[in-house]
């Protein structure tokens, strides 16, 4: 294929168009331009953030009375995310655990702590938009504070009462039941949750959280300039050869 037909193709490939990273490809492969393209060079023509997957915190695999610590910061789980050392996991006692609850969201283990006023989570990259989770609570009611800021501390960007919930049937037993889903929005970028309430009488799962989007990593952002270089040069190249011809 000479350069002109090259040129030609491309003009009519892409006149009016505005081209995500996938129809771009598709767009140079039937144009003949490349035969390849690298996933890499597809996500530099995407919008400009990789945007990252929504993370749910179920606990399940932490163990019975087991810390939660670094268990969400290792893979193949690895969010960066932690907790304090009083923050632990609980298992139902219908699964051969010691819980007192049922109705979990997602059987078995949930989180709990036995001492303080709160146990934190660190989200070392920060969440955005929204925090939402399930929680119980049947004779003592409970809190979560978002900060800006690791170890529950900067900035308090929502505040969230948690009422006293129903006691029920477990599944079968279980005095904590069922689970209520509750969330609230927020403006900014939170590094840490604390879940608060009296020690032994609040019980949360399926944590769900809005990771902040990755940037153009420097290796993506080269490539895409790399690419535009190259359809620039080789126009540039196509309009030179037909002056001369």
């Amino acid at each position: 294929m000479t350069r002109f037909q090259v040129r030609k193709k491309l003009l009519k490939a892409f006149t009016g168009k505005t081209l995500t990273g996938f129809s771009l490809r598709k767009k140079l492969l039937k144009a003949g331009f490349v035969t390849t393209f690298t996933a890499v060079g597809a996500a530099a023509f995407s919008t400009g953030q990789a945007q990252a997957a929504v993370v749910v915190l179920d606990f399940e695999g932490v163990g019975n009375s087991n810390p939660v610590g670094n268990f969400y910061n290792t893979a193949p789980q690895d969010f960066d995310i932690t907790f304090s050392d009083n923050a632990l996991g609980i298992v139902d006692s219908d699964d051969g655990g010691t819980g007192n609850f049922g109705g979990e969201p997602s059987p078995s283990t949930i989180l709990f702590f036995l001492d303080g006023p709160a146990a934190t989570l660190n989200a070392a990259n920060g969440f955005i938009d929204e925090f939402s989770f399930f929680y119980s609570a049947i004779t003592e009611p409970g809190f979560i504070n978002i900060y800006d800021d690791l170890n529950g501390t900067g900035n308090l960007l929502a505040t969230l009462d948690l009422p006293t919930t129903p006691p029920g049937d477990g599944d079968p037993t279980g005095d904590f039941s069922p689970f209520v889903p509750i969330g609230v929005s927020f403006s900014g970028v939170a590094k840490s949750v604390d879940f608060g309430g009296s020690f032994n009488q609040i019980g949360f799962d399926n944590i769900t959280a809005k990771p902040v989007p990755e940037p153009f990593t420097i290796l993506g952002s080269l490539t895409a300039g790399g690419i535009g270089l190259a359809l620039r040069q080789k126009a540039s190249a196509a309009r030179k050869r037909n002056r001369q011809s």
